[in-house]
């Protein structure tokens, strides 16, 4: 009878139970996803570096549920930035490590502890530029709004590029030159990352743009070449050309008429769907043959196999995606910076860089073996027409 008389408040009971259960349940989950002292920090630099953006607040949805930084991510961040701003920035040397305590926290929290004299150095610099009010340029703000459109369209994974430009920025604020921050920011993120190049610098690598033509003297016998020496592509009998040192006799590739020693270049090409191959060859590098045509024989080059198989010709090659594949291909040389970048045209994607200093003459190369698509050169003065919001600054 009492049982009957309390049943109304067991099922209540039993409810509430199982619901402090999810609770219980929900905090560990939540203690599990906690931020790490990197990753807020890099959190607070982001708040910091977005009052001085101006109309720009692309810095703001850093940490966002869209936008969240790996801790090792967050590390690498911190040490780098800091390194660069101990060299341009005079600070006070740190304190020498307890290289055992170190490497003991290092295996007991993951290698946090080893970020504070980095954050200082951090830290102290973003003190500097507060009591200093640096203007953000107008064509930075655009290429902010450029990063900004691309992320939330799913095009970036997350905002590291924009939080490295406004450094930059800043870093540069009394720079007469707009190119300068351009210039470094392109630089570090050919060499390092893989993204879609906003349409305020693609403008500024197409000023490079080359018109560049093919040789016919270097052209393999078996490739057909075009009378406005544009075009190329495999026939389907062997004609008679003389042996000399320029020509290939193996590959099935040819030159351009053009050499570079200095400065920026670029040229695009069309490409075929089955197999291609683009770069530079160095003067000293051997035509005759069948030698892989690789960084250790003096070539630099990106190369399409079967359709899908897309690779860098480093040692060993590197692989590429094969959602990578372009139709048009813009290769750009900077020959100062040590680097030859190439980017998938219609997308404005980066596909790969190779860096190297460069010390002899850098000839671009060609090579298809398809017999019906031809491979292209493009015009220099043919290129996809500006993004930017508004009059374009880098025209």
């Amino acid at each position: 009878m009492m049982k009957d008389c309390l049943q109304f408040l067991i099922e209540p009971a039993k409810k509430l139970k199982i619901r402090l259960k999810e609770s219980r349940k929900q905090v560990r989950l939540e203690k599990k996803v906690q931020l790490l002292e990197s990753q807020l920090f890099i959190m607070e630099l982001s708040r910091e570096l977005n009052k001085i953006c101006q109309r720009s607040n692309i810095l703001g949805h850093i940490w966002t549920s869209e936008d969240i930084w790996p801790p090792t991510m967050c590390r690498d961040f911190i040490m780098e930035w800091a390194a660069l701003l101990e060299k341009r920035v005079q600070y006070e040397k740190a304190e020498k490590k307890d290289w055992k305590g170190h490497l003991l926290c290092m295996l007991e929290v993951g290698g946090e502890c080893d970020m504070g004299p980095h954050k200082r150095v951090i830290m102290d610099w973003t003190r500097e530029i507060k009591s200093s009010h640096p203007i953000i340029w107008e064509p930075v703000l655009m290429m902010l709004d450029d990063l900004e459109f691309q992320w939330k369209r799913g095009r970036l994974p997350n905002l590291l590029p924009a939080m490295e430009l406004v450094i930059l920025a800043v870093l540069n604020a009394e720079s007469p030159v707009k190119e300068d921050v351009t210039k470094q920011w392109l630089v570090g993120k050919q060499r390092f990352s893989f993204i879609s190049c906003v349409p305020t610098v693609w403008n500024w690598i197409c000023e490079a743009a080359e018109d560049v033509s093919l040789d016919p003297d270097s052209a393999n016998p078996d490739l057909l070449i075009s009378n406005d020496e544009k075009r190329m592509r495999c026939g389907l009998e062997r004609r008679e050309a003389p042996r000399c040192r320029r020509r290939f006799d193996g590959w099935w590739c040819a030159v351009g008429q053009e050499s570079f020693i200095s400065g920026r270049h670029y040229w695009e090409v069309e490409v075929g769907e089955r197999d291609w191959r683009l770069g530079v060859a160095k003067a000293s590098a051997v035509r005759q043959g069948f030698r892989s045509l690789n960084t250790d024989t003096g070539y630099l080059t990106l190369r399409l196999e079967r359709g899908s198989d897309l690779k860098a010709l480093t040692v060993p090659a590197t692989p590429l995606s094969q959602s990578l594949v372009p139709r048009k291909v813009g290769v750009y040389l900077d020959y100062e910076q040590g680097q030859l970048s190439f980017y998938d045209v219609e997308k404005r994607s980066h596909l790969f860089t190779f860096n190297e200093k460069f010390t002899e003459e850098l000839y671009p190369i060609f090579g298809t073996v398809e017999v019906v698509k031809d491979l292209v050169i493009r015009p220099a003065d043919l290129r996809q027409p500006c993004l930017c919001p508004g009059p374009c600054l880098w025209n």
